[in-house]
């Protein structure tokens, strides 16, 4: 009996139901109020306006604000990931006895509930928390209380420490799946050469894993590009501004100001900045590696 060439249709029809209804659809849809004025009455019809929440954009101070914090966020939370994440995939990377259980101590974080983790970490960053209690054990009555969170150079720092406890394990297997694919021979054959300790990794493991690196720090920058949560649960933005990043303001416009068009184009904006780092994700195909998604 002959297969119908839309049977594979059929069952595919539904999952591509949702993503049409809650992906593709509300995308459209804020693509096209970008370019409107939106009021409090979403059942008014919509104004078109062209590119003036553009123009707005360009020129809005807290936008220029919270895009530079967003930048400051990525500069501070790739580097360290990406280094830190193929440094531990090193050192996990070998026959140990009980190295599968080492392996998944260090995957753990990854698991961990955004909310769970934030939570745990307001108690630890708080002024009479763990890391207050150990310093003041440590240094003695005269030590004054570190508000991590409520202190504008600090708390950007803070979160970004979060992302990273949270998110290096997940690199590390990565970074693992590309160690593992490395012929020992090489390694062998370095030695004869004169190449020993971590000479190996800068003559052979660094530029073989050249192309994990690029990928990894590509995934990376677009996850800290879109972080949200952390700042949402740790410190809403504040204090100061000072960790209000692209999406969190977009929420606060189109949640707290009910200004939709102009999140809307904010939106715009950030999706505008993802899509190159998606093209240049995508670019790393010709590298022979297999696609990750983010």
């Amino acid at each position: 009996m002959k297969r119908s060439p839309l049977l594979p249709w059929l069952f595919v029809a539904p999952a591509l139901a949702v993503v049409l209804l809650t992906v593709l659809v509300p995308a459209l849809m804020a693509l096209v109020m970008s370019f409107t004025r939106t009021g409090l009455d979403l059942d008014a019809p919509l104004q078109f306006i062209g590119l003036a929440n553009l123009r707005r954009l360009s020129t809005d101070p807290l936008f220029l604000k919270v895009l530079s914090t967003t930048f400051l966020y990525l500069l501070g939370v790739v580097p360290p990931m990406v280094a830190g994440s193929l440094g531990l995939a090193v050192l996990l990377n070998r026959a140990l006895p009980g190295i599968h259980w080492l392996r998944g101590a260090f995957y753990t974080p990854v698991l961990v509930s955004v909310v769970v983790a934030a939570i745990a970490f307001r108690w630890i960053y708080a002024e009479n928390g763990l890391l207050n209690g150990w310093a003041g054990y440590l240094l003695g009555n005269n030590y004054k209380a570190i508000g991590f969170l409520s202190d504008p150079k600090l708390a950007l720092i803070a979160v970004m420490f979060v992302t990273l406890w949270k998110g290096i394990g997940y690199y590390m297997v990565i970074f693992l799946a590309g160690l593992q694919g490395i012929s020992k021979d090489l390694y062998e054959a370095a030695e004869l050469d004169g190449s020993r300790g971590w000479r190996q990794h800068l003559d052979i493991t660094l530029p073989l894993m050249r192309p994990y690196v690029a990928l990894v720090a590509v995934i990376s920058s677009i996850a800290a590009t879109k972080v949200f949560e952390e700042v949402f649960l740790l410190t809403q933005g504040g204090p100061s501004d000072s960790t209000r990043t692209v999406v969190y303001y977009v929420y606060d416009l189109a949640f707290q100001e009910l200004d939709i068009s102009y999140a809307c184009a904010a939106g715009l904006a950030l999706f505008l900045v993802v899509l190159l780092l998606s093209l240049l994700q995508q670019g790393l195909k010709g590298s022979g590696l297999p696609k990750l998604q983010d």
